[in-house]
């Protein structure tokens, strides 16, 4: 996500949405198009050569170079809105920090663009429906950017739950332990803080770098409505000189059990993240972002599995033109929005003690000793650091209902 462009040139500009099936290639402007948004531009590239949908424009504050384009010639502005107008966008797909994603995203539905908005959608609930309510009103469709989401393993786990594959699920827990070095917290000024200019931004490891492990979680127990929430309670930490926490973990009690996500930004020695089912016949683990699968399971050998994954754009557009069923709209992720909340909701992430750190000056990052295993331990046995007995936890912070 990279700097904000200016939201609307237009305020009062309301085009229609479209009725009927769209025609390919659709029309795309890109809002962001440095840092993650580096990645949406190659996934243009690559479903522009498929024929789906054809990069219209950039909103970016400062435009890209020529070099940045790959020599390729595309309309550039920083009035988003502007942009919209002039390249007859059918789609925007928003990259942008994310207390600007409702803005946008309203701007865009105003002319009747539909959306690929990246995760989070909304640094709180309340920005959230704002946001979601008015693409409903606006008639547009939107698809949140939870890419894990698209992979096939998803609806093949929860099949198998279904199906009784292992037996009465006790509970989801999910593992995140990554690092990140120090200039990825100075990457923006909107980086590691809770607020902005008196704005919320929560950019915590639970609500943006590791999101999908909370969003993932959710989707397997079959969480999806705000209402499906009824408890979450947060521990939540920083070894960084950061505003928001950078090791964390909540747990979620729904109307069908609980989940415990836990994750950290300093690992000791990073790995994939994953989610793991609980059942009182066996467990699955799922490697999200490998779209790898292992079930175990009483009177069976362990069984590891491979899945394919729709990228969200392709399913945006093959939606759009010929019906396919949206795979990630708002409304499906209602229940991790109110996760958001709790977050925003709690006390300030706590520092860490000096003796609870370590920096490793080549990697130029800080680690917290034991951490990996603590992570892993949360999602093993759903408790929190705090009941783990982390020597750097301190006692359950807050219960948001």
């Amino acid at each position: 996500m990279t700097a904000a462009p200016r939201r609307d040139r237009h305020p009062d500009d309301r085009r229609a949405a479209p009725a009927g099936p769209h025609p390919l290639p659709l029309p795309v402007v890109l809002a962001g198009a440095r840092g993650h948004g580096r990645w949406h531009l190659d996934n243009i590239r690559r479903l522009q050569d498929k024929g789906l949908v054809r990069l219209a424009g950039i909103c970016e504050l400062a435009p890209l170079t020529e070099d940045e384009l790959d020599g390729r010639n595309v309309e550039q502005s920083a009035d988003f809105g502007a942009l919209l107008d002039t390249t007859g966008a059918a789609v925007a797909v928003i990259c942008t920090p994310i207390p600007t994603h409702t803005d946008l995203a309203l701007t865009a539905a105003r002319r009747g663009v539909h959306l690929l908005l990246e995760k989070p959608p909304a640094p709180s609930y309340a920005e959230f429906r704002r946001m979601a309510d008015g693409v409903a009103a606006a008639g547009v469709v939107c698809q949140i950017g939870f890419q894990s989401l698209g992979s096939h393993a998803v609806p093949a786990i929860r099949k198998l739950i279904a199906e009784g594959a292992l037996g009465r699920v006790t509970g989801i827990g999910g593992a995140g332990a990554w690092a990140r070095d120090e200039a990825y917290f100075r990457r923006a000024p909107w980086a590691g803080r809770r607020r902005l200019d008196g704005v919320d931004v929560v950019d915590g490891v639970l609500t943006n770098p590791l999101a999908h492990a909370v969003a993932t979680a959710l989707a397997l127990a079959g969480t999806a409505r705000a209402e499906d929430v009824t408890d979450v309670e947060t521990e939540l930490l920083r070894a960084n000189v950061i505003e928001s926490d950078d090791t964390s973990c909540v747990r979620v009690t729904t109307t069908g059990g609980r989940i415990t996500v836990a994750a950290t930004l300093c690992a000791e020695q990073p790995g994939e993240p994953y989610v793991l089912v609980h059942g009182t016949g066996g467990r699955i683990t799922f490697w999200y972002k490998q779209d790898r699968v292992l079930v175990q399971r009483a009177g069976h050998g362990p069984e590891e599995l491979r899945y394919g994954r729709t990228d969200l754009l392709e399913n945006l557009a093959e939606h759009l033109g010929a019906g396919a069923a949206l795979l990630v709209p708002p409304a499906s992720t209602e229940a991790f929005m109110k996760v958001v909340e709790a977050i925003r909701r709690a006390p300030d992430p706590v520092p860490l003690p000096p003796d609870a750190w370590a920096t490793l000056p080549r990697e130029r990052r800080r680690v917290v000793p034991g951490v990996d295993g603590f992570v892993a331990a949360a999602a093993d046995t759903l408790a929190l650091y705090s009941e783990l007995g982390a020597p750097w936890a301190l006692p359950k912070q807050v219960s948001t209902r």
